[in-house]
């Protein structure tokens, strides 16, 4: 028993009118469009998304490679550095430029006379190459012999340890400057 819209009656048949009597494709292409771009859209925007992050991460792997070989770089030279530091290498470049031990501290006091003895530096025999230093124990002449202790170990007269008028207790010498300016 089917019944057509027009046997309908009363409220039953005005809603009936106003459905389509048939299937119709007219009202779904709107929306299955929607949906497809929406779709589509989303899997391009994923897509951009992605290829957005890897070229991200390339590059953060591409700058962590040149961290570590910067860091490498900075090591090495840090340590060419320490080697350059030590006492031994910074003596062995001194006496390479002509530079040699100094010999016992002479103070000027502010007004201008000379506190201790000055004394000219003196060039000591520089040890052929290849030999080492005389402090060196494997260049000492007896096995069980102690090296020379290296600083402090030149000549000459003992420093004052304490401050003392140098006017009253030492007599004028040809190597006391006098002051040329009081400002200075």
């Amino acid at each position: 028993m089917s019944k057509s819209a027009a046997q309908l009656k009363g409220r039953a048949g005005r809603l009936a009118r106003l459905m389509p009597s048939g299937p119709s494709n007219a009202a779904r292409t709107p929306f299955v469009l929607l949906v497809v771009l929406l779709l589509g859209g989303g899997l391009i925007t994923l897509l951009l998304l992605n290829s957005a992050l890897n070229e991200g991460s390339f590059r953060l792997s591409e700058l962590k490679r040149e961290t570590t070989e910067l860091t490498d770089e900075q090591q090495a030279l840090q340590r060419d550095v320490d080697a350059y530091s030590q006492p031994d290498a910074l003596e062995r470049r001194a006496r390479e430029l002509g530079m040699v031990p100094g010999g016992s501290p002479a103070f000027l006091d502010p007004d201008g006379t000379v506190r201790g003895v000055p004394a000219e530096a003196t060039a000591e025999p520089s040890p052929p190459p290849g030999t080492g230093t005389p402090a060196d124990p494997s260049d000492s002449a007896s096995p069980g012999a102690t090296p020379a202790p290296t600083g402090s170990a030149q000549p000459g007269p003992p420093t004052p340890a304490g401050p003392e008028p140098a006017a009253e207790n030492a007599p004028p010498t040809a190597a006391t400057p006098t002051p040329t300016s009081p400002g200075r």
